[in-house]
């Protein structure tokens, strides 16, 4: 099977069109479709389905409405598909999640121009190459939040040696709720305005740094899902926690930004993420989202109530036995999203319905048991139909995808891994 180039300029999956012309919206034309165009590959299996690819890059522009879209590619991890949103007008620049990612992508992606990292590093080998190369230097912005991650690229490289290093100061967006308490991620300890100001004051007048950018990530709007299957009271909370955090951010943010631009020329500031791209969008401080969840659509993404991903990326294992005519056993399974340890951190089996796992074993490293209706009509060889519960995990598990098109695999394209390269 050839290498093949992923393009998603073809003509917008619109949300108002036909249900018919959206086949990877129904499962039980989507799934089995899959499992005949890839009957000649062998399990572990990896596939992404190039319509789904392009209805859920369509929709999260629709979403942004407007306001660009830098691409987290620790969602992804995938090059050709980063590749591929770039080229549709709406994505700008990505969100790298280490150093060494980001020096990679520059240096196998000439014309990106624009990479955040999206975390603080304490790389030295790439603070070394960023700090002498005039051209990563202009082109990689350093994440921070306090004086000792300055202090550390002083000590590896003392400003009056290297180039002058960009970098994107991150406020902490999460809720400190009356009564509840600290609501969110624990990131960034600059949560007030005024705090956030007086960072971007002490950078500038430190030699060798350039304050270009602020990004605040309200995972507790974004990541957080507002309408979970099989759990109405969750919806209910969550509903009611993001209808207070997102009003106090907005305002809270829009002071930071101004307390900021008292002292740097601000580039850019980055909000949002896959479950939020709307109401950051609507935030008028901010200037660009990050998002990169959407794309590939982990089912981590099924519950919310004012989107549909599309399932873009799944996994696919062969029964190799059947212990009682009440269950069948695949091969593999364990491939868990990080987290707090729960089932919605297991793979979810897609097809066939009406199978799941069992509960004293879950996905095995080395087989997992299934049960229900479907079980008894299992045979060795059939083949199970998994989604990974984060969307760019899975590429963590894989040397390559499977690429769908209607109903054949036009190729594959090697993931990271299989690029040879693993950063986390």
């Amino acid at each position: 099977m050839t290498r093949t180039e992923i393009d998603l300029r073809g003509p917008e999956a619109s949300s108002t069109g036909a249900a018919g012309a959206r086949p990877w919206l129904d499962p039980t034309v989507h799934w089995p479709a899959l499992t005949e165009a890839t009957r000649h590959l062998d399990a572990p299996l990896g596939a992404l389905h190039l319509g789904a690819l392009r209805w859920n890059a369509h929709e999260m522009l629709r979403r942004a409405a407007g306001t660009p879209i830098r691409i987290a590619t620790k969602s992804i991890r995938v090059r050709s598909v980063v590749e591929a949103l770039l080229a549709l007008p709406g994505y700008r620049g990505v969100l790298a999640y280490t150093l060494a990612e980001a020096i990679w992508l520059a240096e196998r992606m000439p014309r990106l121009d624009d990479l955040v990292v999206g975390y603080p590093t304490a790389e030295s080998a790439g603070i070394r190459r960023l700090a002498a190369d005039a051209d990563l230097a202009r082109r990689i912005t350093l994440m921070v939040d306090s004086p000792g991650q300055l202090d550390l690229v002083d000590s590896i490289v003392p400003p009056g040696r290297r180039e002058e290093l960009r970098v994107c100061l991150e406020l902490d967006a999460s809720w400190r709720a009356p009564v509840l308490g600290h609501l969110g991620v624990r990131r960034s300890p600059v949560h007030e305005p005024e705090h956030a100001g007086a960072l971007a004051a002490y950078v500038g007048g430190r030699p060798g740094f350039r304050v270009v950018g602020l990004m605040a990530y309200e995972a507790q709007v974004a990541g957080i899902a507002n309408a979970p299957s099989g759990r109405p009271v969750d919806g209910v909370v969550n509903r009611w926690m993001q209808s207070r955090s997102m009003p106090e951010l907005v305002e809270r943010r829009g002071r930071a930004v101004a307390a900021v631009r008292r002292h740097a020329d601000l580039e850019f500031v980055n909000g949002g993420g896959t479950g939020s791209l709307e109401a950051t969008a609507a935030d008028p401080a901010v200037t660009e989202l990050g998002a990169g969840s959407g794309i590939l659509a982990g089912h981590l993404f099924d519950g919310y109530a004012h989107f549909t991903p599309a399932p873009a990326a799944a996994f696919a294992l062969d029964v190799v036995r059947s212990p009682s005519p009440r269950h069948a056993t695949v091969l593999g399974g364990g491939w868990l999203a990080s987290g707090p340890h729960g089932a919605d951190r297991s793979p979810r089996i897609a097809w066939p319905e009406g199978l799941r796992m069992l509960a004293r074993e879950g996905a095995g490293e080395v087989q997992t048991p299934v049960t229900g209706r479907a079980a008894g009509r299992l045979r060795v060889g059939d083949r199970l139909w998994l989604r990974h519960a984060k969307s760019g995990e899975l590429a963590e598990h894989l040397n390559g995808f499977a690429v769908v098109d209607g109903d054949e695999v036009v190729g594959t394209v090697p993931t990271y891994r299989g690029e040879g390269m693993a950063f986390l």
